[in-house]
């Protein structure tokens, strides 16, 4: 059984991205299907599809599309679980850019729902870190 759904969904995303696949799925969730669609919108990933389980009706699956640069690296370099189960992290309203002076990016869970450390700041909102990447 899986402790920490969310630190699982990071690690096959960063496992399918060193092992140069094209797609990585994970099992559904609306915060890791949220995490996955920043993802995108930060240009990481390509496509983030939820697609029916035709055994069961009632799972689902999250499918994403890794992108790569024209050299043939993944774009995602680097991703980390920051607030883990055991030990919950929290961030005030950053008033600065922390991860790799503005070039990584941190997502948070916020009362307005999940974001970019950027958002947050523009925000002026705190939260739980769920990972930082770049």
């Amino acid at each position: 059984m899986i402790q920490d759904s969310i630190a699982d969904c990071l690690t096959r995303v960063r496992n399918a991205s060193m092992a140069d696949k094209d797609q990585v799925s994970v099992a559904h969730s609306k915060i890791k299907e949220e995490v996955l669609q920043i993802l995108k919108r930060e240009g990481f990933l390509g496509s983030v599809e939820v697609v029916q389980d035709t055994k069961s009706p009632n799972k689902k699956t999250l499918v994403a599309t890794i992108k790569y640069r024209k050299s043939g690296k993944p774009r995602l370099e680097h991703i980390k679980r920051v607030s883990k189960p055991g030990l919950r992290v929290y961030s005030q309203a950053p008033k600065k850019l922390s991860v790799r002076s503005g070039l990584g990016l941190q997502i948070l869970t916020t009362s307005k729902g999940i974001m970019t450390d950027r958002e947050a700041m523009e925000k002026k909102l705190g939260g739980e870190v769920i990972c930082e990447l770049w």
